[in-house]
Parts: C-alpha cells; structure tokens; sequence
C-alpha cells in the first residue's frame, strides 16, 4: 500500500469521525447522561432531608412531648419517602416517577406541620438546635426545589433531542430503545394560593 493511499485511508477516517461527531450522534447519549446526573442530585437532596429529620424530631420531642400524633406523622412519612426508590434506569415510567413523588410531597406535608409547631413553644424556637436544623431543612427544601427544576429541564433537552430534527433520526435508528424520560408534575395543592390565618 502506498503512502498517498494510506494518506487517503487516514483522511477517510478522520472526516467519517469528524463527520460523526458533527451530525449529532452524541447528542442523545450525552442528554441522557446529563439528566441522569440531574436526577442524582435530586436523589442526593431528598437524601440530605431525609438524614436530617431524625434530628429534628429529636429535638422537637424534647420539647413538644403532647405533639405525637405529628411526630408520629413525619416519622412514617419519612419511613414511607425512603422506601419508595427510583433509579435512572426507571425515569420513563411515569407512574414510578409519580409514586415517588407522592412520598416526598407527604413528607414536605408533614415536616410543614412539624416547623409550625415550633409557634406553639417559645422554648423550642429559641433553641439553638432547633433553629440550626430548621435553616438546614429550609436550605435542604430550597435545594430540593433547585435540582428538580435542574433534572426537569434537562428531561425536557433529552426529550426534545429524541423528538427534533436531525437527531431525531439517530432517535430513529441506533437509539430506537431510548424512550423520553418522565418529570416531575405539580401537586394540586401547589395550584392553590397558601391561606393566610391570623
């Protein structure tokens, strides 16, 4: 083989590599990754929330003794919340996704009526544990809030990469087994403006 056909051989390669890596085929992959990695983070932040109830109920049973049935409440809901897992092999269902979702909003549920507790015992809020885990549990919530919105909006790039033009025809083709990814969906009572009681 000569050197000016192995030339051209090397040449070929380069611009069907170039050629490749041009037209999109990466594209699917890396905007699966990457939401993947997003839905890491929000595992990461329930995760954060559900190790640092423990402390807080602690804290709160320590002082608000007659509270149980709240107690109570956020203890199995945290139980519940860590006991429904889901993976990112399993972000195309839907239904997966929602029963999660379901776990977690009933914990938010109940650790809101827990920190409003905290109006009822003036020991309790000058407590410099409570008030240490209350503003890690808020940054946890304002986290949590942080990373949904992340892995939401890398779905949405995944999804649309699987649904435009042109890698829609790689979607067609080599990655016809990739399916669109679920996201998170508001609750009903998010559509209903807070009551304000005084």
């Amino acid at each position: 083989m000569s050197f000016s056909s192995r030339l051209r051989n090397i040449v070929a390669v380069a611009l069907v590599g170039l050629g490749l890596s041009a037209c999109g085929y990466n594209i699917i992959p890396t905007a699966e990754e990457t939401a993947k990695a997003r839905w890491a983070d929000v595992q990461n932040n329930y995760q954060r929330r559900a190790d640092l109830i423990p402390n807080l109920v602690a804290t709160v049973q320590g002082y608000a003794k007659q509270e149980k049935d709240v107690l109570t409440a956020v203890v199995e809901a945290r139980a519940k919340a860590t006991r429904v897992q889901i993976d990112a092999s399993q972000l195309t269902d839907p239904d997966k996704l929602k029963q999660f979702q379901d776990a977690q909003n009933q914990l938010s549920g109940a650790l809101g009526r827990l920190l409003a507790i905290s109006e009822n015992y003036p020991d309790l809020k000058s407590n410099q544990n409570f008030l240490a885990l209350q503003s890690q549990l808020e940054g946890t919530e304002n986290r949590i809030a942080v990373a949904r919105r992340d892995y939401i909006a890398a779905v949405r790039d995944y999804n649309l990469t699987l649904e435009t033009f042109p890698s829609m025809l790689w979607a067609m083709t080599v990655f016809r087994n990739k399916k669109p990814m679920a996201t998170f969906t508001a609750t009903d009572d998010a559509q209903k403006p807070p009551q304000v009681k005084f």
